[in-house]
């Protein structure tokens, strides 16, 4: 049959006349799921397949929480200075510049005010793409002056956490910043203002140890890693075995850590009957 044949030899496409299959079509969750990259964002950035929360960062969070997409940012062009002159393998101001151009980020936390649910809400949303989310002196306060906003405008406040934790090139000036927030957090308090924590993945080291467990309701996102020191550090101090799952969402939640988890899909709905309830106002009814 001459059409199994090839009439001419040598048949050949110029390079530039080959197509390459674009990228971001597919993503592969940890458990091996194939996920159609449209269908991945309209679904929350979550794996259908196994209910997986992609790491994602301030741009989703606040496409999730503010209404329409509509909000203020504030203090957007804070930066970090280098004040110990840092050196290591590079130069500090070096990585600032790289994480600036590869996250396109000022820093590792942005803050915003807009309406979530018809009502004023203040946002601060941490980015792990920014050297790890480290919280260094920009982060500390840019969420203090954030909390200074909620404070003059009587408006609920709500942190989101992703960090490796503190910022190591900026030594105690990183430190002195769990401090700072922990005391802006408690004029919220005394001012009867909520606070809400959510901690997402991964919410690790001083960021733990201050504002991400401060919230007068605390939330975890499904299968979250939330922890002050990592699993080998904990097991050589205790000289214990670490229980499965440690250090998870739901380990916390069973232990006390955690108020309740919420899909990401719900937690609009979720954070603002919350809001709703302990400030006495109207429920929508759905």
């Amino acid at each position: 049959m001459a059409w199994f044949k090839r009439d001419k030899k040598g048949i050949t496409t110029p390079t530039e006349a080959k197509k390459d299959t674009p990228k971001g079509l597919w993503y592969k969750s940890p458990t091996g799921k194939i996920v159609d990259a449209e269908q991945l964002k309209n679904n929350y950035y979550v794996s259908p397949e196994d209910g997986y929360h992609v790491r994602i960062g301030s741009n989703e969070y606040f496409e999730i929480l503010f209404d329409d997409n509509k909000f203020k940012e504030l203090n957007a062009n804070m930066t970090s200075k280098d004040p110990l002159k840092f050196e290591d393998s590079k130069k500090y101001v070096d990585r600032l510049e790289d994480a600036k151009k590869k996250s396109g980020l000022k820093d590792a936390v942005r803050t915003a005010v807009g309406k979530s649910g018809g009502h004023d809400l203040v946002v601060a949303c941490m980015d792990f793409g920014f050297i790890g989310g480290s919280m260094g002196s920009v982060v500390g306060e840019k969420i203090a002056r954030a909390a200074d906003y909620s404070l003059k405008n009587n408006i609920p406040f709500m942190i989101i956490s992703k960090s490796g934790g503190a910022r190591m090139m900026e030594a105690a000036l990183s430190l002195m910043q769990l401090a700072k927030t922990s005391s802006k957090l408690a004029q919220l308090a005394d001012a009867g203002i909520p606070y809400v924590s959510l901690c997402t993945d991964p919410t690790t080291g001083g960021t733990t140890a201050s504002f991400a467990m401060l919230g007068d309701i605390n939330i975890g996102e499904p299968g979250a890693l939330i922890a002050f020191a990592g699993p080998r550090v904990v097991r050589d101090t205790t000289g214990k075995e670490l229980p499965e799952g440690f250090q998870t969402a739901e380990f916390l939640l069973e232990k006390g850590f955690l108020d309740f988890i919420v899909p990401r899909h719900e937690l609009k709905e979720k954070v603002n009957l919350y809001l709703n309830l302990i400030l006495n106002r109207e429920v929508p009814i759905v």
